[in-house]
């Protein structure tokens, strides 16, 4: 059944996607930041993946452009899952939120914007989720300082 779906999403794809190929047992997409949505909305509306897992990125520091944006969405018809990447450099790194087509977007999107500083166009609560007000940085980004001490209070002299 998974390849049954997964060769109607890659033929569907094929001309516009920038990678489509397998990987780690399920189909894995990539396409151009502007097309983000027109492809969720396709893999909801047409193969029927009607959940979004989770939203996160991965840092490539030493890569231009530096992120990229992953999401992963399964099929509760099918029981399939698809990935779908987009990059976006650290000087615009923003992307369209899927709020709207999923709301579970919501809160992983704010995840990913405390995380690693990536915004989403359209998500209008991107205040932290794991952090406190007043945090500095984004420490999933690989060249975050591990030893940086950011105390909620003053230490005392």
């Amino acid at each position: 059944m998974a390849a049954d779906v997964h060769d109607r999403i890659a033929e569907r794809w094929a001309a516009d996607a920038l990678e489509i190929g397998p990987s780690h047992g399920l189909l894995a997409l990539r396409v151009e930041p502007r097309r983000l949505t027109e492809v969720a909305r396709s893999l909801k509306a047409e193969f029927g993946f009607d959940l979004l897992l989770d939203v996160t990125a991965v840092d490539w520091p030493a890569r231009e452009p530096r992120f990229d944006v992953v999401y992963h969405f399964y099929s509760t018809r099918d029981f399939v899952r698809v990935r779908l990447k987009t990059r976006v450099a650290e000087s615009a790194a923003t992307v369209d939120s899927l709020a709207a087509l999923y709301q579970s977007a919501r809160f992983a999107e704010r995840e990913c914007h405390e995380m690693y500083g990536i915004g989403f166009r359209g998500n209008d609560d991107l205040r932290p989720a794991l952090l406190y007000e007043g945090f500095v940085g984004h420490p999933l980004r690989k060249d975050y300082p591990k030893h940086r001490e950011q105390p909620l209070v003053p230490y005392r002299t």
